[in-house]
């Protein structure tokens, strides 16, 4: 009698082990998928933060650029293109405001005025403080300087022209909403050694003037330290920048 054999079936504990544990890997790989994808969108946006922060940095920086160039107009009282500023905006046409000193007379006078106002400061125009620490060095300080009667804007003493509503020609200094908005520049009126006629700091040819330097021709004595305060369009952006200036008179 011929026997007959029945197919060995797989116990069902073995299969079910086996499908837990392609299951368990599956769960894995989608886990560590997700966590790919988690970590690419916070690199993502921490570098899109990164750019952003800097480009409105380096805005405010053009922006304070700026305002140095302006107050150098503001100095000279002239307009952007060199020629004489005699528009009702500049200050050399304002008879409520202080004005440059053109000679040597006008220098005692303004530096007593500014030394009696709050913060040794009006209309830009500033004399250097006596305390050890210069308001550029502290914010909370700068911050008080940034206003109306204080402080000036952008064009405020030559005319420059800031563009419209629609068309500004820089969006941070047209902003003048607030005074922690847009830009500032103070002037400080710093009087020069008279008796010093020539600068060691400017080296020229021997034998021109005085070998190894040349004449810095102030008229009258002064150098003049520009600071120049630029709010960026985010609420942590600020940017400080500083220039002295000496106004030379050219010979005929």
């Amino acid at each position: 009698m011929k026997k007959t054999t029945m197919p060995q079936r797989m116990p069902t504990a073995s299969v079910s082990s086996q499908r837990g544990v392609a299951l368990f890997v599956v769960i894995v790989f989608v886990m560590l998928s997700m966590l790919l994808a988690l970590w690419a969108s916070r690199t993502s946006l921490f570098n899109e933060l990164v750019v952003g922060n800097d480009a409105d940095y380096q805005r405010a920086f053009e922006a304070a650029q700026a305002l140095i160039l302006d107050a150098e107009l503001d100095i000279r009282g002239e307009n952007a293109d060199g020629t004489s500023c005699t528009s009702s905006n500049c200050r050399n046409s304002m008879s409520s405001v202080e004005k440059i000193p053109l000679e040597a007379k006008d220098i005692g006078p303004l530096l007593t005025a500014l030394t009696g106002k709050t913060n040794s400061c009006s209309n830009a125009l500033c004399a250097k403080t006596s305390d050890r620490k210069d308001f550029w060095n502290d914010k909370d300080a700068l911050a008080a300087l940034a206003q109306d009667g204080i402080g000036a804007r952008y064009g405020q003493y030559t005319g420059a022209d800031k563009g419209s509503t629609d068309k500004p020609s820089n969006p941070i200094l047209f902003d003048t909403s607030a005074a922690n908005r847009g830009g500032w520049y103070w002037i400080e009126v710093l009087p020069y050694d008279e008796s010093s006629k020539n600068s060691g700091l400017i080296v020229s040819d021997p034998g021109v003037n005085t070998p190894g330097r040349l004449p810095l021709n102030l008229t009258p004595s002064v150098v003049y330290r520009i600071t120049a305060l630029a709010y960026g369009r985010k609420a942590n952006t600020m940017v400080v920048l500083q220039q002295t200036y000496a106004r030379q008179r050219l010979k005929d």
